[in-house]
């Protein structure tokens, strides 16, 4: 005599597969994820990156805007790169970078801060955090990005190391409309290579990165000039830089 099953029980039990087996392919999913992610930050440890999703996301925009696509790009090692820039974004862009493990966490609460007035400030991020950003993310301001550059940024510090996220940073971030990296900026704007940027130069280009498709190094605004200015006064407190 046949046992019959109970349609309840049948139910259940394939309830059960299918949770076990979402939990299966999730498992693998994150595995995939840590385990790319940990071979591409390995790889651009010592391989220059070629690109950014940034760079493939402004071609997209001006390909739409009906825009001249403009791109340019050239990859130049630390040493290649002025003193003098490097003290500049460190004086613009976070102040503590060669002290701090990747977070500056009294600059990301005086941003939450400031946001949560109506007022939006910069200095929420650091160098290791936009590198992390630039090289391996899209831009926004999800929790699931915020989430995975946080990620990023614990993983470059621990493997690349201050000097390389340095290098990464100035061949990488966006310096004029189709500009990216140090060399590509100092062409653009001053027509000299990176390496002999002077200290007013470098000020230049690092008080334009908050929009550097909006303002300009060169002709600049008294906004942009007052932003060299201050940049060129703190930079004289950076010190030696010792990576």
């Amino acid at each position: 005599m046949a046992t019959k099953i109970n349609p309840k029980t049948k139910t259940k039990k394939a309830s059960r597969n299918f949770m076990a087996t979402l939990r299966v392919f999730f498992i693998k999913m994150i595995l995939w994820f840590v385990g790319l992610s940990l071979f591409l930050v390995v790889f651009f440890k010592f391989v220059p990156v070629p690109f950014t999703p940034l760079m493939l996301i402004r071609a997209i925009e001006n390909k739409v805007a009906g825009k001249p696509v403009y791109f340019s790009h050239d990859w130049e090692p630390l040493e290649n790169i002025s003193v003098n820039l490097q003290k500049a974004v460190i004086a613009s862009e976070d102040g503590l970078f060669l002290q701090h493990n990747g977070f500056d966490f009294k600059a990301m609460q005086k941003a939450y801060k400031n946001n949560e007035r109506g007022r939006r400030i910069k200095g929420g991020s650091t160098i290791s955090q936009q590198t992390a950003k630039n090289v391996f993310l899209w831009q926004g301001r999800s929790y699931l990005r915020k989430g995975l550059e946080a990620y990023f940024t614990v993983l470059i510090e621990l493997i690349w190391g201050k000097e390389r996220i340095m290098e990464v940073y100035l061949n990488s971030i966006e310096m004029g409309d189709g500009v990216y990296g140090a060399q590509a900026a100092a062409e653009h704007w001053y027509r000299k290579d990176a390496t002999n940027l002077t200290r007013r130069q470098a000020a230049g280009i690092a008080a334009i990165l908050p929009n550097p498709r909006k303002y300009t190094a060169t002709s600049s605004s008294s906004y942009i000039n007052r932003r060299k200015d201050k940049i060129m006064r703190v930079m004289n407190t950076v010190g030696k830089i010792e990576y």
